[in-house]
């Protein structure tokens, strides 16, 4: 099973492409806007002239993603492991949405540290940038190559929405950044693909 080895550089550079997309502009685009509150109905027969799919769409979207199945990381010797030591977990793993696999994402970067380095997948202690946290999670089985895009996508997003106008590395190292900062990042982008039902 060959698994095209993704760096952070070339991470951070597709998921700024897909974030320049105007179909990715189309999705994050006016979601978090609902529509105008209707006048109020004089027979609840009204009430039924928004059809029902929608209305499932609807509610599907505004709940939260699904926590991450409990399933450990590997330890500490784990993280400063090789990632092609864990290609084994990636075999008959389903994908995720882009908010699960950043939950993981956060886990990584929770349990084994966050790093500043520029484009470093890791440190010598098996601390991960964002964008290394990314591609961790995903070579222990968690999402795709597809999965990961989407997600970066997702942080470049939120990072645009917070006013910063480049790509996720130069942010991550950012001086005077921490790990409080990653992780509330890497929340913020959480929530708010969550509720873009990504």
């Amino acid at each position: 099973m060959a698994i095209a080895a993704l760096t952070p550089d070339q991470l951070d550079d597709q998921a700024s492409r897909l974030h320049d997309t105007r179909a990715w502009q189309q999705i994050v685009t006016g979601w978090e806007h609902t529509a105008v509150e209707p006048a109020r109905p004089s027979d609840w027969r009204d009430l039924l002239s928004v059809p029902v799919q929608q209305l499932i769409d609807d509610t599907l979207r505004t709940l939260p993603a699904v926590s991450p199945r409990e399933r450990r990381l590997p330890g500490r010797l784990g993280a400063v492991l090789p990632d092609r030591v864990h290609l084994w977990r990636r075999v008959g793993q389903s994908d995720l949405r882009p908010s699960t696999h950043l939950g993981y994402a956060r886990q990584i970067l929770a349990e084994w540290g966050w790093q500043n380095a520029p484009y470093r997948l890791r440190n010598v202690r098996g601390a991960r940038c964002v964008c290394g946290a990314l591609i961790s999670a995903h070579r222990l089985g968690y999402g795709s190559l597809e999965t990961v895009d989407r997600a970066g996508a997702w942080l470049i997003t939120e990072l645009r929405a917070q006013g910063w106008p480049g790509l996720i590395g130069p942010w991550n190292r950012h001086p005077g950044r921490t790990a409080a900062d990653a992780l509330a990042l890497v929340d913020a982008t959480i929530r708010r693909a969550s509720l873009a039902g990504e």
